[in-house]
């Protein structure tokens, strides 16, 4: 079989401690379902919670003494490195708890350090390239971010991790979709969320057929499902439905 006719890979990196009852992957499953359609590509995904990750040391010698390479050795991160650079497509997915990347994906993130260029004093480009530059650049690899939240606005409160990933992959190398009120939307379910998850699905076929998505399908995508007023009087109710389970109640008000 030539290697055109080979499908792609498709990564999908669920940082959810919640696993497959993730919100977020609800809408990643439906868009991968829209990429897979196609048949040009498999998908796998990896729950870093899984994963045994070692925190990394701040040796740097992935910049140095072996140069491109973790000297940590006897954890996950060598074989997912090699998943990262075998796929064509890299979803990486996860809620918004607190104004960052969880902390499951945040270690991942530390211990691939290896990925980037070492570091020589240069100052970080203006041009919105990355601070010092992707050490295995590929012309067709296409990563994405996928993150619910509960608030009703996304630019601010996704500003901290936004700007990390402006300067990891350079500002462009790189499509956010990030998802206002996404718990609420799920929970609820019905109409609304199948009509959500039919955006998803359309948006993965057309991630398929182009390799990008449009302004008009981003603004589709991550557009607040409910109306202000609305989605106070629902989170009032969540509210205190948790606060009826108690301490003990283990309540999952958002993931």
């Amino acid at each position: 079989m030539c290697s055109e006719s080979r499908p792609r890979k498709i990564l999908v990196l669920n940082g959810s401690p919640h696993r497959a009852d993730s919100t977020t992957m609800t809408v990643v499953n439906a868009f991968v379902e829209g990429l897979l359609a196609s048949g040009r590509f498999t998908a796998e995904t990896v729950n870093i919670s899984d994963l045994h990750i070692t925190p990394c040391m701040g040796c740097l010698s992935c910049w140095a003494r072996t140069e491109g390479r973790c000297v940590i050795s006897n954890d996950d991160i060598a074989p997912l490195k090699q998943k990262i650079l075998d796929a064509e497509i890299v979803i990486q997915a996860f809620p918004l708890y607190f104004f960052g990347v969880p902390g499951q994906v945040k270690l991942m993130t530390d211990r691939l350090l290896s990925m980037m260029n070492t570091y020589q004093g240069q100052h970080a480009p203006k041009d919105g390239a990355p601070a010092h530059g992707l050490r295995y650049p590929s012309k067709t690899r296409k990563f994405l971010l996928f993150s619910g939240c509960a608030y009703v606005q996304t630019d601010e409160v996704y500003e901290p991790v936004r700007r990390q990933y402006d300067l990891i992959c350079g500002r462009g190398g790189y499509t956010a979709v990030f998802c206002p009120q996404l718990r609420t939307t799920v929970r609820n379910g019905g109409t609304r969320l199948e009509r959500t998850l039919e955006r998803f699905r359309a948006a993965g076929a057309e991630f398929a057929e182009t390799g990008a998505l449009t302004e008009q399908t981003l603004r589709a995508l991550t557009r607040p499902p409910f109306s202000d007023g609305v989605y106070q009087a629902v989170l009032d109710r969540v509210w205190a439905e948790e606060r009826e389970k108690g301490a003990d109640g283990h309540g999952t008000a958002c993931n």
